[in-house]
């Protein structure tokens, strides 16, 4: 058998995303870590690998996926066979799960990247108060989602519970989650960050990384 190797850096919340999967179902990959903060992904080799750049980037065998959401789904289809349920063969619950994986590409991960890249990268030396403001909107999506149902796309979790989790874990002290407006929310949180497959070091680290370069670039102003 072919061994997977999954390009990745730990702060990342995509690979994490990616991780937290293939634990949970069992699939064993070779995790090589490429460093985001040294722009390692801009290397020629990565680039010719994978154009867009981008991590996590999953090798099998000749076969190369990127995105995170793309991954997830392809090792569920690939190396699940009696669980129909993290990636639902049914079109209107795959369709709902589809749905949620876009809302975490476009309403947590990417205000978020946009938010953690202008400290990282271009010396803001203070989180954007409007971003912010657009990241805790999704709270309240989220908790309508979860009023009548346990998970986000219905009674069981789903790929998509998993990669919003791995964004929410990177931003959530940073765009917090008010107790009272959204008890439903940190409830799901709660109960995903309770499972086996969690870890939250990589989202740790990158926060702390954020709180040490805002007061670098303060320093420097």
């Amino acid at each position: 058998m072919v061994k997977l190797v999954l390009y990745m850096d730990p702060l990342s919340a995509p690979s994490r995303a990616v991780i937290y999967l293939a634990k949970h179902i069992g699939v064993e990959l070779e995790y090589r870590i490429v460093n985001l903060s040294k722009r390692e992904t801009l290397k020629p080799e990565f680039i010719k690998m994978n154009p867009m750049h981008t991590v996590p980037t999953l090798v099998d065998g000749s076969e190369v996926i990127y995105d995170s959401h793309a991954i997830c789904a392809y090792l569920v289809e690939k190396y699940t066979f009696n669980d129909d349920k993290l990636y639902p063969k049914d079109l209107v619950k795959r369709a709902m799960v589809n749905a949620i994986l876009h809302f975490d590409s476009c309403d947590l991960f990417s205000p978020m990247r946009s938010m953690y890249v202008q400290v990282l990268y271009y010396d803001s030396h203070e989180l954007c108060r409007t971003t912010i403001a657009s990241i805790q909107q999704a709270w309240l999506s989220m908790e309508r989602l979860l009023a009548k149902h346990a998970y986000l796309c219905g009674e069981h979790m789903t790929i998509a519970d998993i990669c919003c989790v791995a964004t929410i874990s990177a931003v959530d002290s940073n765009a917090p989650i008010e107790e009272k407006a959204y008890p439903k929310l940190l409830d799901w949180l709660k109960r995903m960050r309770a499972m086996p497959f969690y870890n939250d070091d990589g989202a740790e680290a990158l926060k702390k990384r954020i709180v040490e370069k805002l007061a670098e670039n303060r320093k420097a102003m």
